[in-house]
Order: C-alpha cells, then sequence, then structure tokens
C-alpha cells in the first residue's frame, strides 16, 4: 500500500543531506568537547562551527546560543531560568496566552503552583492574541512574557514584534517559541525584540533530540542543569555532537531554500484544501486558523458530522498519517485547547483535523491521497 505522510507539524524526515552530516560525526572516533586532548578538540571545532553555523541564520551572536535536547527543554529552560531570575528582582508576574504549546503552558503552570502569579490571555477565533490585550495585563510584577512565533496546531502566526516591542517598553523579558516556525519564517534576532527563542531541529529535517536555546546578552537568567562547565555554564552535560551538526545542516539548507519551499508547500496546502472541499460539499468543511497570517505546511480543517478519532483511524487505513494536533491521554483523543482557546464551535472542535505537508510530498501524492479521502468520506457516509 503507497503511504502517505501529512504530519510534518509532529516531526520531519530528515534530509540525506542531514544524515550524511551525522553519519560523518558518529563514524569517526568519539571526541568530548570537553576533553583537552586532540579528539576533544576536534569536537570543540565541530561543535563551534555548528554554533556559529547556526548563529549566523538566525541574528544572532554564537554566545548567545545553547544547544538543549530539544523543543520541549528548551521553553522550560526559557521560563523556569529567566522567572527565577526576574524573581530575584521583584518580578513575579508571567503572562502567556491560552493557545500555546504544553510545553509553555504546563511550566506555566508549574511555576504558579511554586508561587508565580500567571495571566492566561484569550485569543480570537483566528488564534491571534491581541498586543492590546497583552499590554492590558502588564502590571507592575510582570518580569516574563511567553508568545509563541507560529501555532504547531493551526499554523497561526502571532504579531510577537508589536508584542515585543509592548514587553521591552515596560523593561519585560520576552520568551517566544519559534519550534514550529524556524525554516518556514525569516527570522533576525537583530531585528526581532526578543530575549529569549526555543527550537528544535526535527520540525525541518533535522535529527530528533537536539534543540537550541537563544538567551540575549545580559538577558537575567538561572541555567536549570548543573553540573560540568558546558554551553557556558548555563546547561551542563555532554553535548549531542552528532545531533548538532545534523541541526546545523538542517538550518542551513532550510535557510537557503526558504522561498521555493514556501511557494512549493503553499502550492501543497492550497491544492488539499480545494480538494477537501470538492469532496465535503457545502457547508461540510470549514478551515480553522487566520487566513493569511499562517505558515505554508500547516491546514489545520474540520470535517463536520465527523469525529476525529473516526476520520484519523480511517485515514490511517487508508495509509494516510495525519493529526488531530491534540494530546493523546490513554488511548483516546482530547478535543484541542488551541480550538478551544479559538472559541470554534462544538461539531467544528470535535471533526478538527491537522494535515501538514514537506519533504517528499508531491501534488501527484495530494492528488492520490483526495481520491483515498473520496473512499472514506463514501464509507463513513454509507455507514452512518
Amino acid at each position: 500500500m503507497v503511504r502517505y505522510y501529512f504530519d510534518h507539524a509532529a516531526s520531519t524526515p530528515i534530509h540525506p543531506e542531514v544524515a550524511e552530516a551525522m553519519l560523518d560525526v558518529y563514524t569517526r572516533i568519539p571526541g568530548n568537547a570537553s576533553s583537552l586532548h586532540s579528539y576533544g578538540r576536534s569536537a570543540r571545532q565541530l561543535l563551534n562551527q555548528s554554533r556559529d553555523s547556526i548563529a549566523s541564520r538566525i541574528g544572532c551572536m554564537s554566545s548567545e546560543l545553547i544547544f538543549t535536547s530539544g523543543g520541549t527543554e528548551s521553553d522550560n529552560t526559557a521560563l523556569v531560568g529567566s522567572a527565577k531570575a526576574m524573581s530575584k528582582r521583584g518580578k513575579t508576574h508571567i503572562i502567556t496566552s491560552a493557545a500555546e504549546h504544553h510545553a509553555v503552558l504546563h511550566t506555566c503552570k508549574a511555576l504558579e503552583n511554586e508561587g508565580f502569579s500567571l495571566t492566561v490571555l484569550p485569543v480570537d477565533e483566528y488564534g491571534i492574541v491581541s498586543p492590546g490585550d497583552v499590554e492590558a495585563a502588564i502590571g507592575p510584577e510582570t518580569g516574563l512574557i511567553s508568545i509563541m512565533y507560529a501555532n504547531n496546531e493551526t499554523g497561526t502566526i502571532q504579531p510577537i514584534a508589536d508584542i515585543g516591542e509592548i514587553a521591552h517598553i515596560h523593561g519585560i523579558l520576552f520568551h517566544v517559541d519559534a519550534v514550529q516556525a524556524l525554516g518556514s519564517i525569516p527570522i533576525d534576532l537583530k531585528e526581532l525584540p526578543v530575549d529569549l527563542m526555543s527550537f528544535s531541529a526535527h520540525k525541518l529535517n533535522g535529527p530528533q533530540g537536539v534543540g537550541a536555546l537563544y538567551i540575549a546578552r545580559q538577558s537575567p537568567f538561572e541555567p536549570l542543569h548543573h553540573g560540568g562547565s558546558q554551553e557556558r555554564k548555563r546547561r551542563a552535560g555532554t553535548e549531542n555532537l552528532a545531533g548538532i551538526a545534523g541541526f546545523a545542516k538542517a538550518i542551513e539548507i532550510s535557510v537557503n531554500s526558504m522561498a521555493e519551499r514556501k511557494l512549493f508547500l503553499d502550492k501543497l496546502r492550497l491544492e488539499w484544501v480545494e480538494q477537501m472541499y470538492k469532496l465535503t460539499g457545502s457547508g461540510q468543511l470549514v478551515v480553522n486558523g487566520h487566513p493569511s497570517m499562517q505558515l505554508p505546511h500547516i491546514v489545520n480543517m474540520s470535517f463536520i458530522g465527523i469525529d476525529t478519532e473516526t476520520m484519523l483511524m480511517n485515514l490511517d487505513v487508508e495509509g494516510i498519517a495525519a493529526s488531530s494536533g491534540s494530546a493523546c491521554t490513554a488511548g483516546s483523543l482530547e478535543p484541542s485547547h488551541v480550538l478551544k482557546a479559538m472559541g470554534i464551535q462544538r461539531e467544528r472542535l470535535n471533526s478538527a483535523v491537522r494535515f501538514s505537508f514537506g519533504l517528499g510530498n508531491t501534488l501527484e501524492d495530494i492528488e492520490q491521497a483526495a481520491k483515498k479521502v473520496e473512499t472514506i468520506l463514501g464509507r463513513i457516509r454509507n455507514n452512518a
């Protein structure tokens, strides 16, 4: 059976050049970048080259970038490290939004349980956070604001430049979860009013298990990991050298091909939406998210009258990998907290499916997979 991977927002296939860069590291005699001998110096050189390469492509200094195990660790480290540092200055209030990834929301709740105060802002029907709401929520004890760059479930892009300007006018640290945005949106940290930004390699055809965190120079920060002096004492632990080399190669490829990939992914997404509208009929399909302020590769759509779990099971049977974009608890799907925050109707909430496209997908895939969806819709309707 031909299979179609339309879940690139969850994880992407490794680019062949990334795999080659990693294999080159794996097949050498291993060296620890903290060792003083020649093997250690070679490892350190590769680590520095990778850091320099990534930093140059996101517009920051190499010294402002630390490597982590992925987006969740980067988010946790950014929030806890900056919140605790700001608390020493009497700033114990955190602002975030209801549409954030759980790596941010759950960390903010954990900090609230430790005594921090927390404001969770609403989003509009498109999933957008209002800069005015952010400013209205700021108080004398506000020390940290965390808003994602682009949503992993809907692809909606947030006005982070406007929010960052507000944060900096008030002397507040601003963290941005850019895990889903990296590789799809140009990022220049020299221009963006951002103090901390989280990244992950496996969202842009890099390896799983490696990420990065930008911490602007002179930003108050306390490390979570203690041990060795790696990453300028901000993240102890031996660096994942092969993963970091792969991450650097993945960013290099994605940045160099961003414009052409955007055009192609827009074409795939729009063709998929058009095909789904044709198949479902009038009023039976609704696209969730912002109509223009969105990532090129993600589309979240509700198949009215067909619950999410039924649709996902049928898609999987036909060889199509998609997602609900929501957490899986004890084997059953929970309604998306992002779509709930957007205030969409229950029939849309309970029938939403996320499709996301990327490396390896073609227009022919879209056409062939659409025929399978036509079979699925016929099967479900006949059994209704």
